[in-house]
Order: structure tokens, then sequence, then C-alpha cells
């Protein structure tokens, strides 16, 4: 008997991808005798690897060995051999639009994301236009492809937790990042994303990083982010602030950073691929936004409103993806965030961890 076997396409940025994680992982419970392959580019692996005994990955750099026309034929090609019996494109641009019209003609089963464009528009519209409603959340887009595919997933199911079982082993780590002590607080940091929009001021930050070391000397503080930008700020803060730790200076891949990010006690993150890490290994995550908004449907898996920072302004959001230059011409989305409110925000997550701890 022949078993099912779903093609799950999404190419994107790495926080677009991890978004799949708790709607496959719950997929993959469902139905285990159907078989899942996530195709996406090779930084993703380490996110699926060993999701699911039925979950495998496939990497497809369609920027370089599967660019163009003739690069999507190759893959296509390579696709087929697979032996699909569905296709789930959950990136809907035009790559996954030729793949998915490719696997159309072979009369295999096809469905494809809804992005709600039409009410993306009159989010981010300038007044009177704005119609500030929450939209359908990247989960829930996901999980409709899946169901229109013939595989509804029930609630009881949507019940990840974390890519761990308990926590990721440290022992795996370099011995630069240690042992965490019981009594110790370990803080996550990444104050940087893909768009200005999205990016809160390096000096306000460092405030927070000040503050945050005046209130607990005994803490870890550890930065997250990969680029000239951070490599320069991080090592400014690592000799300023002994206590910091510049992580992509330590750490060599992804899934060594979700190692450590599953022992922190919170981390601090932009509206960006971090915070959606983060949220896979079970960590709150205390996430900044300016042109940006959660009402955009990519808040991190379970992290709760109550976490968010952000200013009450007629102009946000102004963007889906924060890249739009600010109309104003101050982002006062994020200047007018005060440093001592995130830290408010970090202290109430602590008290909450503490007080559990000694239950």
């Amino acid at each position: 008997m022949k078993h099912d076997h779903i093609l799950v396409i999404r190419f994107s940025a790495l926080g677009d991808v991890a978004m799949m994680v708790p709607v496959l992982w719950a997929a993959a419970r469902q139905y285990p005798e159907a078989r899942f392959t996530v195709l996406s580019r090779p930084v993703a692996r380490p996110l699926f690897e060993d999701l699911a005994p039925n979950v495998n990955f496939m990497a497809a750099d369609v920027k370089g060995e599967y660019h163009g026309l003739k690069g999507l034929n190759a893959l296509y090609r390579r696709l087929v051999a697979k032996q699909f019996t569905a296709v789930a494109d959950l990136h809907n641009v035009l790559r996954s639009e030729y793949l998915r019209l490719r696997f159309s003609l072979g009369h295999y089963r096809v469905a494809h994301i809804d992005k709600h464009r039409r009410q993306r528009r009159r989010l981010v519209a300038p007044e009177p236009k704005k119609e500030r409603q929450p939209l359908p959340t990247s989960f829930e887009n996901y999980l409709d492809v899946f169901a229109r595919l013939g595989y509804p997933i029930s609630p009881e199911n949507l019940c990840f937790r974390s890519i761990f079982e308990e926590k990721g082993n440290l022992n795996l780590l370099p011995k630069t990042i240690g042992m965490k002590r019981s009594w110790q607080q370990w803080i996550g940091i990444a104050p940087f994303a893909a768009h200005r929009g999205k990016i809160y001021p390096t000096d306000k930050m460092e405030q927070v990083l000040r503050g945050l070391i005046g209130q607990y000397p005994e803490a870890r503080f550890f930065l997250f982010g990969r680029g000239k930008e951070e490599e320069e700020l991080f090592a400014q803060w690592e000799k300023t602030y002994p206590q910091s730790v510049y992580v992509s200076r330590e750490l060599e891949s992804i899934y060594q950073e979700l190692i450590l990010m599953s022992h922190l006690d919170v981390m601090v993150s932009m509206d960006s691929a971090n915070m959606h890490l983060a949220s896979l290994t079970d960590t709150p995550v205390v996430s900044i936004w300016g042109a940006t908004h959660p009402y955009a449907g990519f808040m991190g898996w379970r992290q709760p409103m109550e976490n968010t920072v952000q200013v009450e302004m007629d102009c946000r959001p102004c963007s889906i993806f924060g890249q739009k230059p600010c109309h104003r011409g101050d982002y006062a989305c994020l200047n007018n965030i005060r440093p001592e409110t995130i830290i408010e925000s970090i202290n109430r997550i602590l008290t909450k961890k503490t007080i559990a701890r000694k239950q």
C-alpha cells in the first residue's frame, strides 16, 4: 500500500520557515502513516532534522544551483523522483508557483497559502482607510493549507512546546559558554532585524543592557545576530560589559544557537527570526515592534501579547515587513519606546520564573 508523501515548500526568510515547525510537528503527530518532506533553504535544516520520524528535509539553493527557470526545472525533476502524493505550497511566490504549476499539470493534489493581501493593505493603509484588525496568523494560514489538502489538524495536536525534549545539551557547545548556575539568569538580546523599521535604536538597547546589568549583576547576557553591524556593535559591548557574550563568535551553527536559547530565562528580540527561533525552544520572548505589528500575524509561537513592547500611533502599522521608509522621517514608533518599559517587561518574566522555581 502506497502511503501519502506530502511535499511542503517554503524558501523564504528563516523566521517564516521557523513558523512552520509547530504546524508540521502537529501534522506528523496526527498522521503518523504519512511522510512529510520540507523543501527549503539549506540554513533551515536544523529545524526539521529531528522534528519527527516521518518528517524529512530537502535543501534547495534556489539562488545558486536551482536559480532561474532552468534551475527550477531541474529541481522539479528531482522532486518528481521522490513520488510525492500532494504538495503544500506555504510560500506562494514565483518560484513556488512555478513548481506548483508543474505539479498541477501532473495531476498532483496541490494547495497554497492565502496571504490575505487585501486585508494586509488595509492594515497598513494611512488613516482614515486603515483597518486595524488582526489577520489570521501564519500558523493558521499553514493549517488551512493542510486542511485543504485533506489533512485537517485537530486543536489537541497543536501542543508543540520545543524542538528539544527538555533543554538542549550544553555539552555540545564550546567551553566558553559553560554550564548555567541554578541562581543565575541567562538573558538573550537580539537587537537587529532585516529592515530599519523593525530595529530598536542601538543606543537605547544599550541602556536596556546597562539597566539589566545593574539589576542582575550575576546574570550573563548573550548577544544574538550575524552580520557586519552586529559584529562591530557586539565587539564594543563585550569590551564594555564583561557579562556579555557575542554568540556568533562562539557558536558555529543555528543548532548550537537553539541549544543556547533553550536555556535562556528570556529573550529580547525585534520582530525577527530570533523571536521565532527562541519561541521554538519554549523560551519567553519580549518582542519589540515598530513599523510592523502583531496584528499582521507574525507573533512567535505561544508568545502572549503581554510580552510585546510597542507604542500606539495612528500610523502604525505602516508596513507588513518593515521595509518601507518612515513617512514621518523620525521612526517615532521605535524611538518613543522607553528602555525602562522593556526592562519592566523582562523583570515581569524573570519574577514569574523565580516564583515558579521556589514552588
